[in-house]
């Protein structure tokens, strides 16, 4: 029997291979798709995400029913292609699923006719957003790469990773550029996302290489022979980061003072949270996370593992089931949910009183702003933070209220309760987050009296409550 995927946890390759090439400012790309296609990655989406209106370097080939049913596509490429050579311009084609499934391969054509122009296969039937973004990467290597032996620049640091279509990505990369900075390095390279095709062959040069994300740029990297760091998240990742890129730069006098600042001043505001009064809640929080592999994992090491909170599960969107995904919401109702608008909806579709905070894409959640960091010591105090807050949020919106004026219907006589339904209600009050058992038993109280008493029966029984939630 078939399995049925209730939602799509990734885009496919092709929409990777558009969001990395056009990243690049000196190149076009050209998508050999429909123009339905071509509106949804490069309008429609990078609108509701990056707040890009639409990217100006990406032109759809329009492929029609014609070209899809008889004729092909290479007519209507060659005619793309004429329209947009210009010098300092390079132009890259990429195949969609739709070009692929009638098996356009225009490697041929263009290396008689158009020898300047490079083909690239996205394989989007069969690979992932992260896979197809790592292959991207490492393609633009050795295509437009050399094979000169490195020559590196003592002190300099190259990032791999952001592109569009990268939650948080302008945030999280401003972070890591700070505390390079600190340590005393020299910023070589962002890649792709503010590098031309011409710096592709100075990545080599790099004295360190710090990659961004888990999910793609190592296969580029360890291509390139250099150093290798993995953008932090927390406090003791950022640490042994700060350590490692002093040692590796020979420049640990320097990490060792900037270190002791960040002490002093981007990390306060973590020490007085965990001395205040505040702390005493965060042994009870509950939350879970969906998104991709590196905020999985940061998320659950920072959170858990160093603010000592409970966390329910932490998928990684490549991998996870979402009708799993769906259930588990349903069944731990944890208390914070970082995800995407997937399981936004999953929370409405439950009635779940959980908070829900974005920590991926797909979504529309614009993240453009500089002060919003997961990453470094910068996102350790922002995540906090906004825990902090919405735990206040929580516990004003929890506060008694006074039945009078809130027209809600309350039970006109005293009702009898069941062992088991006493014993039922006392299992639900302890699943939902601590800082609202008391309010949330009183409703689940209140319902269930009701409705016995609708009902004209003399007590509350397991079956009646099971009803009101």
């Amino acid at each position: 029997m078939g399995k049925t995927i209730r939602d799509e946890s990734t885009a496919s390759a092709y929409w990777a291979a558009v969001n990395t090439f056009c990243a690049l400012r000196d190149v076009h790309v050209i998508a050999d798709a429909p123009v339905g296609c071509y509106n949804l990655v490069g309008v429609a989406v990078i609108d509701y995400t990056d707040a890009v209106p639409y990217l100006e370097n990406f032109t759809p080939t329009s492929l029609t029913e014609k070209e899809i049913a008889s004729s092909g596509s290479s007519e209507i490429v060659r005619e793309t292609i004429e329209k947009l050579q210009a010098p300092g311009r390079q132009l890259i084609l990429v195949s969609s699923a739709e070009s692929e499934m009638i098996g356009s391969d225009h490697e041929r054509m263009l290396t008689m006719k158009y020898p300047d122009v490079r083909f690239f296969p996205s394989n989007s039937l069969g690979e992932n957003e992260w896979q197809g973004r790592d292959r991207a990467l490492v393609w633009l290597n050795d295509t437009f790469g050399n094979s000169d032996s490195a020559s590196v620049k003592a002190g300099t640091v190259s990032i791999i990773g952001p592109t569009y279509g990268c939650f948080n990505s302008p945030s999280d990369l401003a972070e890591i550029k700070r505390l390079i900075a600190g340590v005393g390095g020299e910023l070589l390279h962002v890649y792709p996302f503010e590098s031309s095709l011409h710096d592709i062959a100075d990545l080599k040069n790099s004295d360190v290489l710090v990659v961004m994300y888990h999910e793609f740029g190592h296969a580029l990297a360890e291509k390139l022979g250099r150093p290798v760091l993995q953008a932090p998240f927390g406090m003791g990742e950022t640490e042994k980061f700060i350590h490692d890129l002093g040692r590796l730069l020979k420049r640990e006098t320097e990490a060792g003072a900037f270190l002791q600042q960040e002490k002093r001043t981007t990390m306060k505001p973590v020490w007085d949270l965990w001395r205040g009064p505040q702390a005493e809640w965060f042994p009870t929080i509950r939350f879970g996370v969906t998104a991709a592999k590196t905020y999985a994992l940061g998320l659950e090491t920072f959170l858990s593992g160093e603010m000592g909170m409970q966390c329910l599960f932490s998928h990684n969107t490549a991998e996870a089931d979402n009708t799993l995904v769906r259930d588990e919401i349903q069944q731990k109702q944890p208390q914070f949910l970082f995800g995407r608008i997937v399981d936004k909806i999953y929370l409405a579709e439950l009635d779940s009183k959980t908070r829900f905070i974005p920590a991926g894409f797909p979504g529309p959640i614009v993240r453009r702003a500089l002060g919003t960091p997961f990453m470094g010591h910068s996102g350790a105090v922002y995540l906090l933070q906004e825990i902090v807050n919405a735990l206040y949020d929580m516990l004003f919106n929890f506060l008694p209220l006074n039945r009078r004026s809130t027209g809600m219907e309350e039970p006109a006589q005293k009702v009898a309760w069941s062992a088991e339904a006493n014993a039922l209600l006392n299992e639900m009050v302890k699943k939902a987050p601590f800082i609202s058992q008391i309010s949330y038993g009183r409703e689940l109280k209140r319902k269930a009296e009701l409705l016995t008493l609708r009902q004209g029966k003399e007590s509350v029984t397991p079956e009646l409550l099971g009803m009101v939630t």
